[in-house]
């Protein structure tokens, strides 16, 4: 029996070194087609990225790639909607079955001109009749329609193939139909790419593989075979350390069994 448990001592010893000293596999992109940390360009097919940042959340590293684009960007707008222009409201009006053409229609800020004149009530009356304006001079009050009283709203007509300022832009009218006006302009857009860890990610029309070797740089390699030899290198190591751990735990149980044995009185 001591013969035998020192046998599976000796066999679990061996066990346990081998599975403390035996050193995991790492992945390392060898000769990477990049290595870049948050602030660095990245050229891909003749399209430049910028690495927007590097991050790490909940444990796993996040890379984000941005490009700023040139494009035509547009914008709709249905009949009697309202919009701002020139730092003023206006109302988009449309008419007929086949316009080529709509008109912005100033939208007065009744309120504001009321409030500042000093000889009118601040709100408009309702009669039958209408809606009218109270007005006081010279002790005497006078009811004004209100269609006489404001002034008649400015209006603007553009017609398809126009342009103004809209917002910073200057924008051409596109297209004019009974529903809607749409005006186009050339900006900017950003487009964003986010890379987690060992992934693969497709950049323009390469395909790469990402890897982080830490929480401030990224690695893109269009090795994908080799990262995944490495992959298979560390999937193997895993089987062969777990395969000397239940050896381990295997030859321990053995040897703590056969002392056990030898305390078991004999029947003879």
């Amino acid at each position: 029996m001591a013969v035998y448990a020192a046998l599976f001592l000796l066999v679990a010893g061996v066990a346990g070194v081998l599975t403390a000293t035996a050193e995991s596999p790492e992945i390392a992109l060898e000769n990477p087609d990049f290595e870049v940390s948050e602030g660095d360009p990245v050229e891909v097919d003749g399209e430049t990225y910028t690495v927007a940042g590097i991050s790490e959340e909940d444990s796993t590293v996040i890379g984000t790639l941005e490009q700023e684009e040139t494009t035509e960007l547009s914008e709709t707008w249905t009949n009697g909607s309202t919009v701002s222009v020139d730092d003023r409201e206006w109302t988009v009006e449309i008419t007929g079955d086949d316009p080529s053409a709509f008109t912005l229609v100033e939208v007065l800020d009744r309120q504001a001109i009321l409030e500042s004149d000093d000889d009118a009530d601040n709100q408009t009356v309702e009669r039958d009749d209408g809606e009218y304006v109270a007005v006081t001079q010279g002790g005497e009050t006078t009811l004004v329609p209100a269609d006489e009283y404001f002034p008649a709203p400015e209006e603007r007509s553009y017609t398809t193939g126009d342009s103004f300022e809209y917002d910073g832009e200057t924008v051409t009218v596109d297209e004019v139909t009974s529903d809607q006006a749409v005006v186009v302009w050339e900006g900017t857009q950003t487009n964003t790419i986010e890379i987690e860890q060992d992934t693969t990610v497709t950049i323009g029309e390469t395909e790469f593989i990402a890897h982080f070797p830490d929480a401030s740089t990224m690695t893109l390699s269009t090795d994908i075979e080799g990262y995944e030899a490495q992959v298979a290198e560390i999937d193997q190591f895993e089987q062969y350390n777990s395969g000397l751990t239940r050896v381990l735990i295997l030859s321990l149980f053995s040897v703590i069994l056969l002392l056990s044995t030898t305390f078991i009185p004999s029947r003879y």
